[in-house]
């Protein structure tokens, strides 16, 4: 498959002001602030941080529009040409927020316990890759295809959200 910078892009600005929206309206929070363009936070691969009446909690959001396939990608390697490895593998987020942006479905994952739940069970799950061209050029992500039913089961802390 292959996708555009720019559809990836509108996806995940979707997903944010989605998700930013749906937080800003639960009653325990405080302040919902977007760190996408923040380099320090860019590097540790977090989204939002969501300031509540508990305590600040780091998020990374993953925006997808596949939800047909009942599954869900957890990136291996974002480049594969450059070897970077892929968000799922190293953000410092405590929870993954994976929106699937076209049926408003969220499913919060706790990080880093669903990572380290992948690392022993992933070799279960199809491989997968996508190619997205840059200027003259493109860079390959790859990643597993986990089915949503699979990952509630095996991993406690779960939810899943209607927005």
């Amino acid at each position: 498959m292959t996708y555009t910078m720019h559809d990836a892009q509108e996806v995940a600005k979707l997903a944010a002001a989605d998700i930013s929206a749906w937080l800003r309206s639960k009653p325990e929070t405080i302040s919902v602030v977007n760190v996408e363009n923040d380099p320090d936070y860019q590097r540790r691969d977090i989204d939002l941080i969501w300031t509540t009446q508990t305590g600040e909690i780091l998020i990374e959001i993953k925006g997808d529009r596949w939800n047909k396939t009942r599954n869900l990608f957890f990136e291996t390697h974002s480049n594969l040409e450059k070897g970077t490895p892929g968000c799922f593998m190293y953000t410092e987020a405590n929870w993954l927020f994976y929106y699937f942006v076209n049926t408003r479905q969220l499913y919060r994952l706790p990080m880093p316990k669903t990572r380290e739940w992948f690392l022993i069970t992933m070799k279960r799950f199809r491989e997968r890759a996508t190619t997205t061209p840059v200027g003259n050029n493109y860079y390959t992500t790859v990643g597993r295809l986990v089915p949503i039913t699979t990952v509630m089961m095996e991993v406690a802390g779960i939810k899943m959200e209607q927005l």
